[in-house]
């Protein structure tokens, strides 16, 4: 017990200097760091007061520390509360479910640009089920997901617009993807092609998500399971894709992970 009593001093000395790293992070290169020199001066000037038994001087500072405490709060609002929130679970939450949003948002517009202007497209949304084996054979990107960069792959006049597009985790892992072809075309209509037909094989052999774009007809079918949906309005895409991609927060509460726990 009396060693647990020595160690108290060291083990409070850590806290506090992770402490102060920590909220430092936030400051660190930003306007708010000359504030938090000015502060510490402050406090220096509070501890040399009282050190060298100034009575007049400590009485006025300790008047000012009472006021500075709220002008701190004010002042680092922002700071404060983006540290804090980074300590909360739901805040680590609502950011990705923030990041997800901006991503779908901008699949949305840039699936629906397209079949606006009849260019054909097919995109694949990896889920479960790793699709390396139809990557590895086509061309590598692995670069951050853009509606610039998926327009431009699937323009006609690039030599990357004829395939299929994978993406993973909102990044384009790999273009001009070669798919295999449904062997049961039932579901497909005259004018549907060899990307519905692509895209329906593909369906059949993963849980990934597809998406074609017709040249023919402008319009946007999804696949998956082995399911040909036609016709799909913009609404209607974005509440099928968030289902499949976002976890429900019944999901959320039955899957705990003690190491992503740690990480947050």
């Amino acid at each position: 017990m009396s060693t647990f009593h020595f160690l108290i001093p060291f083990l409070e000395i850590a806290v506090i200097s992770i402490m102060i790293n920590y909220l430092l992070s936030f400051f660190w290169n930003t306007r708010s760091m000359d504030l938090v020199w000015g502060l510490f001066a402050f406090l220096l000037m509070f501890a040399v007061s009282a050190w060298l038994n100034f009575p007049i001087l400590h009485k006025i500072m300790l008047l000012v520390a009472n006021v500075a405490v709220i002008a701190v709060l004010i002042i680092f609002q922002p700071e404060l509360r983006v540290a804090l929130s980074k300590l909360s679970l739901k805040g680590k939450r609502v950011k990705e479910m923030t990041e997800y949003d901006k991503f779908l948002d901008q699949l949305a517009s840039s699936v629906y640009r397209l079949a606006e202007k009849y260019t054909g497209a097919l995109i694949v949304l990896e889920n479960e089920d790793l699709l390396d084996e139809f990557a590895d054979k086509a061309v590598k990107l692995n670069a951050d997901f853009s509606s610039e960069l998926l327009e431009t792959i699937f323009a006609v006049s690039t030599p990357l617009h004829d395939g299929a597009v994978i993406l993973r985790d909102c990044k384009i892992i790999a273009a001009s993807v070669i798919l295999p072809l449904a062997e049961d075309s039932s579901q497909l209509t005259r004018s549907m092609g060899t990307r519905h037909r692509a895209g329906l094989g593909a369906s059949h052999l993963t849980d990934a998500l597809i998406i074609v774009v017709s040249e023919e007809t402008g319009k946007v079918s999804i696949a998956r399971d082995g399911v040909m949906t036609r016709g799909v309005k913009v609404d209607r895409f974005k509440a099928i894709v968030r289902s499949i991609f976002t976890p429900t927060p019944k999901d959320l509460s039955s899957k705990f992970n003690l190491s992503e726990w740690m990480k947050q």
